[in-house]
This record gives C-alpha cells, structure tokens and sequence, in this order.
C-alpha cells in the first residue's frame, strides 16, 4: 500500500481504461485543472451521490477550466451501465488492477463489523494545471462535498 502524494508534489501519471471505450491519461489533460475522485462501487448509495453531486456541478466545474473523472476498481462495463441508469456525464475510468489505487494511496485496509478486507478510501484530489497536487480530501464525506471541491478549483 502506498501513500497518497502530497499537495505540492507531481501528480503520479496515469492512463486507464475509460467509460466508453478507450483510455485516458494524466499527459492528455495536460494544461487542465483535474479532479479526481476515488470511489468504493458503482451504483451503491453513497457512489451515487457523490457521482450526482458532481455530474450536477459539470458545467460549473467546465467553466473553471476543470476535468471531473471519477475512479473506481470497476470494470467498463460496470461504469457504461452507472453512467447510463443515472444519466451521468462524467468520465469514469476502470482500474481493476487497482494500480492507480494504489499509486494515489486509496487501496487500503477497512474494517467493517470485525472483518478486515481491502477497498477503496474516498479520496478526492485536485490537480493543478501545473500538474501537481493542489489539494486532496481524504476519508470523504459526500454530502456538500462537490461544492466544496468545487470552491477549491475555482480559487486555484
């Protein structure tokens, strides 16, 4: 498990599959503000709302020059199927080797009910148009979250 880059640090490149087909790297969002957010699953409660909340806040985000991706360990198939039952139009990329998961520091240990298993931290992390980490929110808590993130984009 690694740990998750610090703000001032070179954001870790990367380039998976995304929603749609296809893949998407950090080198083609050169120049742009990204947000990316690291979430558990597809189509569960809180990853809904989190994706809504963004989605919701697309054209905002668009207008301060920023790039909203969500990441998960879910397959393409899985993302095409949350984007469409929800109406979403934000990239989701799939990392099921959770390699960029790893990299960001979100891979972890959790514990629910005594049983120790390894997911996802929701993690949020912004990305300057510099390329390195301007902020990131860990151990995110959905509600007003999006707005927050949001703040942060349109002062950086």
């Amino acid at each position: 498990m690694s740990k998750p880059p610090k703000e001032g640090e070179e954001a870790p490149n990367f380039e998976l599959a995304r929603d749609g087909g296809g893949t998407l790297s950090l080198r083609q969002l050169a120049g742009k503000k990204i947000v990316l957010y690291f979430y558990p699953k597809d189509d569960t409660s809180g990853c809904t709302r989190e994706a809504i909340d963004f989605n919701r806040l697309k054209g905002a985000f668009a207008k301060a020059d920023a790039e909203v991706i969500g990441v998960s360990a879910d397959s393409v198939a899985s993302h095409d199927k949350f984007k469409t039952k929800h109406d979403l139009a934000l990239t989701l990329l799939s990392d099921p080797s959770k390699t960029l998961l790893d990299t960001y520091g979100v891979w972890v240990e959790k514990s629910m009910y005594g049983r120790k298993y390894m997911g996802v931290e929701r993690t949020t992390v912004l990305i300057g148009k510099d390329g390195k980490i301007a902020k990131v929110w860990p151990k995110v808590s959905v509600p007003g979250h999006a707005e927050d993130v949001l703040k942060a984009v349109q002062a950086l």
